[in-house]
């Protein structure tokens, strides 16, 4: 489907010119107008789907807070239609399960790249081309980290389709090969498991836009296993204000550069 400037993109209800460059990308659309209320002049652009969309300024700067969804199809489609309407740096910012056992819940984790255990990306890229983060965003959002004084890691993460094949393995049909893949990527070092981030960079790269992603760990399942102390976190505001944060840094940096 082929879109002029002026056509209102079909999924998130926007056309060109309405969002801002940069885009802040929550999955849940409930978390949008949270993340909006940390931006100035915030207001409200519209609503379809899973998609809702606000704008505010950082540093005088348009951006905007659209929501996902659960999983690599919409937020795939999120982000396509985002690069149609003119945007061209996205900040995935959402919550994972860490795999390894020195990370905590309530602990921040960047992504640097994806493991592809899902099917969105099968239908842009052969399976051997990597998804990896865009270095500028990840660059500010370890700065923004590092500036944050929170307990943060960045690293690989897995990326699924399927929520539950991770939380109870064994009662799916596929167990033997679920198991199996779960221990290599924690012997690789991945660090936590998520649902959109592959999907994100994959899309990036295909269309030539700046993606990164920051999460926050909401618990551990392995620290469960090894009986280890393994808090439950759903609080999303270390992670959000880390990719706000990012996003200003990003501002800052284009603008000299401009």
């Amino acid at each position: 489907m082929k879109y002029s400037q002026n056509d209102e993109q079909y999924h998130i209800g926007v056309k060109n010119g309405e969002l801002g460059r940069y885009v802040i990308m929550p999955g849940d659309p409930g978390r949008v107008e949270k993340i909006a209320s940390k931006l100035d002049n915030s207001v409200f652009l519209c609503s379809n789907r899973e998609f809702t969309i606000w704008n505010g300024e950082l540093e005088g700067t348009k951006v905007s807070v659209v929501s996902t969804g659960i999983g690599g199809p919409s937020a795939a489609i999120a982000l396509e239609e985002c690069v149609n309407a003119g945007a061209d740096t996205f900040v995935r910012t959402g919550t994972c399960g860490a795999m390894q056992t020195e990370i905590m819940g309530g602990d921040l984790v960047i992504a640097t790249g994806a493991v592809r255990m899902e099917g969105t990306t099968r239908e842009y890229a052969p399976i051997e081309y990597p998804a990896v983060a865009d270095m500028e965003v990840t660059g500010a959002l370890i700065q923004a980290a590092r500036e944050s004084g929170k307990r943060w890691h960045a690293g690989v993460v897995q990326s699924k389709d399927a929520f539950y094949s991770q939380h109870s393995p064994e009662t799916k049909p596929v167990s033997t090969e679920l198991l199996a893949k779960w221990e290599a990527w924690k012997r690789m070092g991945c660090l936590a498991s998520e649902m959109e981030g592959a999907a994100l960079f994959i899309v990036g790269l295909y269309r030539r836009v700046r993606v990164g992603a920051c999460f926050l760990v909401m618990a551990n399942q392995e620290r469960e296993k090894a009986g280890l102390e393994n808090p439950v976190v759903h609080d999303t505001g270390s992670s959000v204000d880390l990719s706000v944060e990012a996003v200003r840094i990003l501002i800052r940096k284009d603008n000299k550069l401009d």
